[in-house]
């Protein structure tokens, strides 16, 4: 009989109810007193509204020296489905009725609730589009914010507190554990694993075996597992097939393999009931710790392999962004090799009308989950990159006064840096000028977001004592890439971390940049044959008294010369003075 002090209240209500965080501290507290020498609870932080952040560490050996698979539960509360069955996973693993032996060969660290607030933020109808169970939390932190979007820009309490868990422990693979929204069709759970698509492309082979492996020992226990997260292309509409996401590393999925690290998306399907959700989950954890038992040890030579490829990425091209294309069958391709039509996958959906809504208007899809149909419909899971930079061959100058900021936000994630300890002058660099700015039209995650166009160009700069320098010769090379490269989805910059760097805070009044324009006519005529050459070619120039304007103030010696200059620079080598520095201290 198993011991009521070990079991979830999930299991306690059959399946209709789920714990809240007094339930996590309860259950810590039992495991480490049910297993003593194997189990350890860890507090590793505390959230905005003052909540301990708990961790379990499950480890038959030295939990250092063996590979760690992380189970992330509760980054999204009302998909409550991850605590439930890592517990139920743990116990089983540890009293050794499921995978006898694991637990000797590899590490277990288990976050149950990562947002603990959230998960405090109980009601019924928190996630209506989800089946069970009665009470759920809330998706969102104290301050409103996704944690899933906060990996890179690190703003909420709760992420930075993990950040440290992961500087910490390292491990090699995270699964994290959700529940989808959207369609609903017959798969129970989809695994979307990474690095697949991107990072370090000799480690997408150990993820690519990884994934097939485990959809397979999912398969065999009864469940019918998806690779890829089933994002329909249009909102709604079944017909119109779906899409593969690249995750960009605000997400963890797209975070990891940064880390060249392990990262499986588990996400079971919201319309199953909540005691199939959480066994099919349960399942996962165990295949996937007996993945990492059979496999981890090659798995994390690989890893670290790309931590040493990594810090040689000096001048090489680096994808920071994806797009994802249709299937293209070749047997449609033109000798040219362009595509004639789109291949079709066979889905195992359900039966479902489309018609217009007395509601909205529009159409809505309604499902017959009694009748299970087979769609034909297009898969767009043909990933290109859709921006590529090379690489700096030194690495990034943070001035002076952005260096406290950003060198805290750096370290957060484990990323090398030190300061400049004294100035150089007419330092031969590469600086970014945005050439255009576009502002997001409201905020997102607390953020006013800015897309940047724009390119490096070759300049000289002096760099004074206190700025902050960032190898590119690191492990953390293409996170450092994704922080820093002005144009990368969820670099420093895009997320409106320099926004100021972009507004203009200077003007003249109309009458002064008027008799401005006269002077600069008179003493150089050929600027005058240039504006008037202007006025002839650009129509909408020509229509705009600001822009006429402003073509001689950006050439006048008042322009504001820093303005739309993102502020970090890239160096092709260590600078002369980061060097000496390095050498007296060693």
């Amino acid at each position: 009989m198993q011991d009521p002090t070990l079991t979830t209240l999930a299991e306690q209500s059959g399946f209709a109810r789920t714990g809240r965080t007094d339930e996590v501290t309860r259950l810590c507290a039992a495991f480490t007193q049910a297993w003593p020498k194997v189990v350890h609870t860890l507090e590793f932080g505390r959230s905005a509204e003052g909540r301990p952040m708990r961790a379990l560490i499950a480890c038959r050996a030295d939990p250092r020296q063996v590979p760690l698979l992380m189970l992330q539960g509760g980054i999204h509360p009302g998909e409550s489905d991850g605590k439930d069955a890592g517990f139920i996973a743990l116990r089983e693993l540890l009293g050794e009725t499921a995978s006898p032996g694991v637990l000797e060969r590899i590490a277990i660290l288990f976050v149950p609730a990562f947002n603990v607030d959230g998960h405090e933020r109980f009601g019924r109808w928190n996630r209506p589009n989800q089946n069970g169970p009665e009470e759920m939390g809330w998706r969102t932190t104290a301050q409103n914010l996704n944690l899933n979007r906060d990996y890179t820009k690190a703003d909420a309490p709760e992420m930075r507190s993990l950040l440290g868990l992961l500087r910490t422990w390292d491990p090699l693979v995270c699964a994290d554990l959700h529940v989808t929204d959207g369609a609903d069709f017959q798969p129970d759970i989809s695994l979307q694993v990474e690095p697949v698509n991107q990072g370090d492309a000799q480690l997408c082979a150990a993820g690519r075996e990884l994934r097939d492996a485990l959809i397979a020992k999912v398969a065999r226990s009864g469940s019918m597992p998806l690779p890829f997260y089933p994002d329909l292309a249009t909102p709604d509409d079944p017909s119109s097939g779906f899409q593969l996401t690249v995750y960009s590393p605000r997400f963890s999925t797209g975070y990891f393999p940064q880390r060249n690290r392990f990262t499986v998306l588990v996400e079971t399907h919201s319309w199953k009931d909540y005691a199939t959700r959480v066994r099919v989950t349960r399942n996962t954890i165990v295949a996937l710790a007996e993945l990492l038992a059979a496999h981890g040890e090659a798995w994390r030579e690989q890893a670290l392999r790309a931590d040493r490829a990594a810090a040689r990425l000096a001048g090489a091209e680096v994808v920071l962004d994806y797009d994802s294309h249709w299937r293209e069958p070749a047997a449609n391709r033109t000798a040219a090799g362009q595509a004639g039509g789109t291949e079709l996958i066979e889905f195992k959906g359900y039966a479902y009308t489309r018609a217009p809504s007395a509601i909205s208007g529009e159409p809505v899809t309604v499902y017959d989950p009694k009748t299970p149909q087979v769609w034909r419909v297009p898969l767009r899971d043909r990933v290109t990159p859709s921006l590529s930079v090379r690489a700096p061959l030194g690495g990034y100058v943070v001035p002076c006064a952005w260096a406290q900021d950003i060198g805290a936000r750096l370290a957060l994630h484990g990323i090398a840096c030190e300061p400049v300890p004294e100035r150089s002058e007419a330092v031969r660099v590469e600086a970014f000028h945005a050439s255009g700015v576009e502002f997001t039209a409201a905020p997102f995650e607390g953020r006013m977001r800015v897309k940047l166009a724009g390119g490096w160009a070759r300049e000289t700069h002096d760099i004074a004592a206190g700025a902050l320098f960032v190898p590119i010769a690191q492990p953390a090379a293409r996170l450092v890439m994704h922080l820093l490269e002005p144009q990368a989805p969820d670099s420093f910059a895009a997320w409106g971390f320099f926004n100021a760097c972009f507004e203009q805070k200077e003007y003249l009044e109309p009458y002064v940049a008027e008799q401005i324009a006269r002077d600069m006519l008179a003493k150089q005529p050929q600027l005058g044959e240039e504006f008037s050459r202007r006025l002839k070619e650009d129509p909408a120039f020509a229509a705009s008294p600001a822009a006429r304007r402003e073509f001689f103030l950006r050439r006048h010696s008042s322009w504001d010369s820093r303005l739309n200059l993102y502020p970090a620079l890239r160096v092709d080598e260590l600078l002369a003075s980061v060097a000496q520095s390095r050498t007296a201290r060693s």
